[in-house]
């Protein structure tokens, strides 16, 4: 019976990947940018901003619309990676724990569909992607127990947000430390792999990589990524990602680590450093995606985004890479469903401002994309300061999770 589960769910996943493989860089570009915003006045609202991409004259780039949440200081962070099917984009307030899960169909007038916190004693989730069902993945960071915050843990969400399943990550045995960061599940091998860092910075595990199984949530294994040369590339676990193959696991980690993950479906599973980037005082390597067989992340230290082949992924090697200013330090960056384009958001010079990089899925190549910028201005990008927005206030924004409409 597990072994059909496991069909069903590779057939479903796999399916959708294909043909998004199929169409690559031959699909329309995207319409639209949704940008997930805190403001830097705790005293006005977070809010999601709509972007016009369409090549129409003028409006490349213009702002669209604004929506509002409630609350103050929500700490608006990540956001689904890609927009899933149907047009409901769940985002994350980390700091309330609150997530608002946004209704897209019209760009042009967003809405809020549901929000919801605290779900079966888990709180503050930070990272969602979708499973083959439609269903949504959520990691959570913690939660009370006896002794104070424990581990958080995973749960099936309905697109709509409610609570399908879950499983709790205070247990015997478990490092009280772990928090839940990013999950990947991965249907073929019926596993889920999640990383571990802690949002609050003090954990002590973070170097840790779990292995569950999807179909009933059975915790299989915590492995520790080894170190390498400096000492350290294996701290602060970040991202896990699905290659093409559907079964092979590249992680990244803060600590500018890339990690292949081996036997992930046998007795001692492992992880081979394969990849790692310089550190900078202050800055962490973050968000990467997958392209065919490109592999693209952030390096905070050379403030760039970096093309990677990982055809053979034991050997990545760089084949490009776009340079950002100076005081640039890029933390996320979501694919254009086409693959033609990037967008990126992050801190410092990048606290207020957006960019979008052009990327040829052929070559690897990057660079930035000189179209996207305001009337006037002298460098490319979109501003999230001096502005008066549409829902009201005029507070500079911090843009995090940004993800390119659906063609």
């Amino acid at each position: 019976m597990r072994n059909r589960w496991i069909l069903l769910m590779t057939l479903a996943w796999l399916g959708p990947a294909a043909l998004r493989a199929q169409a690559g860089a031959s699909a329309r570009p995207s319409d639209y940018l949704f940008l997930w915003n805190g403001s830097a006045d705790s005293t006005q609202a977070d809010f999601l901003a709509v972007l016009d991409l369409r090549p129409v004259a003028g409006r490349y780039g213009a702002l669209l619309a604004t929506m509002p949440v409630p609350g103050r200081g929500n700490h608006p962070h990540h956001t689904e990676h890609e927009m899933p099917l149907g047009g409901h984009l769940f985002a994350n307030g980390f700091g309330s724990g609150r997530t608002f899960i946004f209704d897209l169909t019209i760009p042009a007038r967003p809405k809020i569909a549901n929000a919801f916190g605290d779900l079966a004693g888990l709180m503050h989730p930070h990272s969602f992607v979708r499973l083959p069902n439609g269903n949504v993945l959520a990691t959570f960071q913690m939660q009370h127990d006896s002794l104070g915050m424990a581990p958080g843990g995973l749960a099936e969400l309905t697109p709509d947000g409610r609570l399908v399943r879950s499983v709790s990550d205070d247990r015997p045995g478990v490092d009280r430390s772990i928090r839940p960061y990013s999950a990947l599940p991965i249907p073929a091998l019926d596993r889920v792999i999640s990383t571990t860092t802690d949002m609050m910075g003090d954990s002590d595990a973070a170097n840790t990589v779990q292995i569950w199984r999807l179909s009933d949530f059975s915790l299989l294994h915590n492995i520790t990524l080894p170190p390498g040369p400096r000492g350290d590339e294996g701290g602060y676990s970040a991202e896990p990602r699905l290659l093409a193959d559907g079964r092979t696991v590249l992680v990244s980690t803060f600590n500018c680590g890339l990690y292949l993950l081996h036997d992930l479906d046998g007795s001692a599973p492992s992880a081979q450093l394969v990849a790692s980037f310089p550190e900078k005082e202050k800055t962490n390597c973050a968000i990467p995606v997958i392209a065919g067989h490109y592999y693209l992340v952030t390096v905070p230290a050379w403030n760039a985004v970096v093309a990677l082949d990982i055809a053979d992924p034991t050997h990545p090697r760089e084949v490009s890479r776009v340079t950002l200013g100076p005081d640039d330090v890029p933390h996320w960056i979501a694919l254009e469903p086409s693959q033609r384009h990037l967008v990126i958001t992050g801190y410092q010079g990048l606290s207020h401002r957006v960019l979008i990089a052009t990327f040829d899925s052929a070559t690897g190549q990057l660079a930035l994309d000189q179209r996207f910028r305001e009337p006037g201005a002298a460098e490319p990008g979109f501003r999230m300061d001096n502005k008066t927005w549409p829902h009201g206030g005029t507070a500079a924004a911090i843009p995090h999770g940004a993800v390119f409409s659906r063609p």
